[in-house]
């Protein structure tokens, strides 16, 4: 926009008010993928896989809701860092950030290996067993030992920051210590230990998400 004077006005960008669900969104889609993709793929290793009817399609979809995942994730983010306003510190962001972000790119590699494995599982002349045994291995190395890891970074810059500011309340921050030390200790191949971050994930929007609906009130 121009003025009388000749010179550009701009205006300040705010984080749109829909965002605050995006945690949500993710906790949602993320933890709809996983489970779709571990009843599609047989528990036991030698099990002699499908690659017909609801496995197939639930492959399909797992791989389908996955990248909306990761957009509300990155929405997620942007949310937590709108809330740290003039507060915020470099070294603990580029932490919560870098965390974040190689997470997702994890759970992207994993899926891309899902959808190979249903790629060349469905045509190819090598035994079936050995290709899902294989791949099944590779995204459970992925998923619970370097995403889950991440996450674990994440969620301890994430709750060093608050304590440090005071901008979530003390419990909260104290359980995603707890939380986030687990997931950097245990080493699990269950589905539940995936699960233990979106949840987390779940529980921080929905509090975002009703102080910000407070603050709208007070605005309005």
């Amino acid at each position: 926009m121009t003025g009388d004077a000749g010179e550009v006005q701009f205006r300040q960008l705010t984080t749109p008010r829909s965002a605050a669900v995006a945690g949500i969104l993710f906790a949602v889609l993320f933890a709809t993928s996983l489970i779709l993709l571990r009843i599609a793929l047989p528990e036991d290793p030698q099990a002699e896989p499908t690659w017909a009817g609801d496995d197939v399609s639930r492959i399909s979809a797992a791989l389908v809701i996955a990248p909306f995942a990761g957009i509300a994730f990155l929405w997620f983010i942007g949310v937590v860092r709108d809330r740290f306003g003039q507060l915020e510190d470099r070294f603990f962001s580029t932490v919560f950030l870098g965390s974040g972000l190689l997470f997702l790119a994890s759970v992207f590699v994993s899926m891309a290996v899902a959808g190979g494995v249903l790629a060349i599982g469905r045509h190819s002349d090598i035994p079936q067993d050995m290709i899902v045994q294989f791949g099944r291995e590779v995204m459970l190395q992925i998923n619970n030992v370097y995403a889950v890891r991440m996450a674990g970074v994440f969620m301890i810059s994430l709750g060093t920051i608050w304590l440090r500011t005071g901008l979530m309340p003390r419990w909260l921050a104290v359980t995603t210590y707890v939380v986030a030390l687990t997931l950097l200790l245990v080493v699990s191949l269950s589905l539940w230990v995936t699960l233990v971050f979106p949840a987390w994930v779940l529980l921080i929007s929905i509090y975002i998400l009703a102080v910000r609906r407070r603050e709208w009130r007070l605005q309005g």
